[in-house]
């Protein structure tokens, strides 16, 4: 098995410190959007402010979930931590879509007992400035988790775009409200976006199931194909079993070679050894490499003497 570690340190900081100002910046755009839903009573402000609510909490939990995937391997974490990630993801799209909910169930509130809105230019001034900030802090966020290869960042980042798009959404309803007086726009505009974040918080919800199930990653995977079709050592025969998932910034991979059985131990350890650095170096991140070596020609009467053995049995009398 091989290791190789791409993250540095300095990689960590600029990650710990992009989700420390994600955090801080949340809580300021939040407090804006809450603002401006007190002076306006305005239910597309109030869907903003309870998205921003939620987009808050959930930078909270990511800021703890990438703190905990950095921590080393240990004793009980054989495979460190770093699957907190897709967990940390699912949680941010239960939470948009239980605020989607709530949004929805204001705006029809609002229309049974009445809507009412007041002050509109200074909700759209606040709203305003709220969305511009969370346009930086997005395109940041962004960038900075695309380059630190770390799925949290990337996650969150594109969350707070999402509260971008349903504060233009608000400004632009207040606006024509202003201009036209049908005060109905607001609560249909309100739901509107309540739909929108809800299928932006399915996307998390799948991202983080097919992470946790370890679904194949297709770029991952034909990065490796072609490392064994074009990159193979020259003693090696054969190659089967592949197998690899992504934990978060780690891909682990699992594959067996064959040689030819008159190869020396030390020659057939060289050659496993040199193709599972040509593997690591082709995929994205870290990644740690496992490989199963055999001779050619005993590959199919081994494996079949393993397939359906039981426990209780005694394993030397099939050698």
């Amino acid at each position: 098995m091989s290791i190789l570690n791409k993250m540095t340190k300095e990689q960590t900081d600029r990650a710990k410190r992009a989700i420390h100002i994600s955090l801080g910046v949340s809580f300021v755009a939040f407090a804006l959007k809450f603002t401006g839903f007190l002076i306006t009573g305005s239910s597309s402000v109030f869907s903003d402010a309870a998205e921003s609510f939620v987009h808050l909490f959930a930078v909270g939990f990511a800021t703890y979930g990438l703190h905990l995937s950095r921590k080393p391997a240990d004793e009980e974490h054989h495979y460190g931590h770093e699957r907190i990630g897709f967990f940390s993801v699912g949680i941010e799209g239960i939470l948009i879509l239980a605020a989607g909910v709530l949004i929805i169930y204001r705006s029809v509130e609002s229309m049974i007992v009445g809507i009412e809105i007041q002050q509109l230019g200074i909700g759209l001034v606040v709203i305003a400035i709220s969305a511009l900030v969370n346009l930086v802090l997005g395109l940041y966020l962004v960038r900075t988790g695309r380059r630190e290869n770390d799925m949290i960042l990337v996650g969150n980042g594109k969350h707070t775009l999402t509260d971008v798009y349903t504060s233009a959404g608000v400004v632009l309803t207040l606006g024509l409200v202003q201009f036209t007086g049908l005060l109905i726009m607001d609560a249909l505009v309100a739901i509107a976006l309540a739909l929108f974040i809800m299928n932006e918080g399915r996307k998390l919800i799948t991202f983080s199931m097919k992470g946790l199930m370890d679904q194949r990653d297709p770029e991952q995977h034909q990065q490796i194909l072609n490392v064994l079709k074009d990159e193979l050592p020259d003693k090696v025969i054969d190659w089967h079993n592949l197998r690899h998932r992504t934990t978060g910034k780690t891909t682990w991979v699992e594959l067996h070679l064959s040689f030819n059985k008159d190869i020396s131990l030390d020659e057939a350890h060289r050659q496993a050894t040199l193709l599972e650095k040509r593997i690591m170096k082709s995929v994205e991140g870290d990644s740690v490499v496992t490989i199963h070596t055999e001779p050619e020609e005993t590959h199919s009467k081994t494996h079949s003497m393993l397939k359906g053995i039981n426990e209780n049995e005694d394993l030397e009398r099939y050698f």
